[in-house]
């Protein structure tokens, strides 16, 4: 039985932002990643196309979300569905770190506006 303990985990930061990984095929997953996302006061998130399904359930503080250019205020407790092809962007606007947890399938890339490809360790 894997069992991934929290000093285990690996950390990332990208664009502001912390992710911790818990679960990915490194951690003995096959099929799903798992992961803590720490949103710092004032992270904005670049817009991003990605290529799976996400579930953000957001744990700790308020984000806004805007995701295919709807944006939405969301508080700890409440989910997001992003489907695959959708375009999601990440904002603080608040005074305390928000905290999530986001699971997706392995292989999730992101798209920048940009065209630059995003293969998040975190996800593979």
């Amino acid at each position: 039985m894997p069992v991934v303990r929290s000093g285990e985990a690996v950390t990332h930061e990208i664009h502001g932002a912390r992710f911790v990984s818990y679960a990915t095929p490194l951690t003995g997953s096959r099929e799903l990643c798992a992961w803590r996302g720490e949103i710092p006061p004032g992270t904005r998130a670049p817009p991003h196309t990605v290529n799976r399904e996400e579930i953000f359930h957001l744990l700790v503080g308020d984000l806004l979300i805007t995701l295919d250019g709807r944006t939405e205020r969301i508080s700890a407790g409440d989910t997001v569905i992003i489907g695959p092809g959708a375009t999601l962007a990440v904002e603080n606007p608040a005074e305390h770190t928000a905290i999530s947890w986001v699971t997706t399938s392995v292989g999730l890339t992101a798209r920048l506006a940009d065209g630059t490809l995003l293969t998040p360790p975190w996800a593979n």
